[in-house]
């Protein structure tokens, strides 16, 4: 951990929520995309599980670190404040980054699956705001992360053990890996998420955004992919 960062405390029925937003039995669909991995297997580009960790380890230090996570805090204080232009904003800034169709139909998929069931939990502001938050997971997750009082560090290290664990049981499937290798590769990569979160909570406004050519490449051949499994 950096020095100097204090990490808020968490209650326990807090924590137990953010196990609830981040357990993939979420009905999202999660498990549904491979976010170009399952092209990126049959081209050859991953075989393995080194492979796999140094295509992870490179998104995470690239589109976490300087897109998703700076983009989510924007949008946990935007919900914080009620402040439905700056909502908007980052939604849309999030969304024109992501690097593909079927990337972008993923967030907006995953947004509406997950806004839907926030009003179905009965969230404030959920059904309200539904045409906006139905158009970014990200957004959603900030409001019930915030509803919750998931303080933000926390809301974070959720949102990327949830983005890690399904790409990784996703190419457990395809490459394919066993079920303990699978959790090797989580049991190692979770040492770099801590510096990962820390990081993408100091990036400011006008340093958000992120090139990932080889994520971009793989995700584009997989909307022509003649066979696949998953939906990206």
């Amino acid at each position: 951990m950096a020095a100097g960062i204090r990490i808020p405390m968490i209650t326990d029925l807090a924590l137990l929520r953010l196990l609830h937003l981040v357990s993939p039995t979420l009905p999202i669909g999660s498990f549904t995309y491979s976010q170009g991995i399952e092209w990126a297997v049959e081209c050859g580009w991953i075989a393995t599980p080194t492979d796999l960790q140094n295509w992870l380890a490179s998104q995470l230090h690239s589109g976490m670190t300087h897109l998703d996570i700076p983009v989510l805090q924007r949008l946990y204080h935007a919900v914080e404040r009620a402040d439905v232009e700056a909502l908007e904003y980052w939604i849309y800034t999030l969304n024109a980054s992501r690097e593909t169709s079927e990337l972008l139909l993923e967030e907006k998929n995953r947004g509406r699956a997950l806004t839907d069931l926030l009003i179905a939990l009965e969230i404030p502001n959920a059904a309200r705001w539904k045409p906006l938050l139905a158009q970014s997971q990200s957004a959603a997750f900030a409001l019930a992360a915030m509803h919750w009082q998931i303080p933000l560090q926390q809301a974070a290290y959720g949102y990327v053990w949830s983005w890690l664990e399904n790409l990784v049981l996703s190419a457990v499937k395809i490459i394919p890996l066993g079920q303990t290798q699978g959790q090797k590769i989580l049991h190692e990569m979770t040492l770099l998420l801590p510096s990962v979160v820390v990081q993408g909570l100091q990036v400011a406004d006008d340093d958000i955004g992120a090139a990932s050519p080889a994520l971009a490449i793989a995700s584009s051949r997989h909307e022509t992919q003649y066979t696949r499994l998953f939906r990206s």
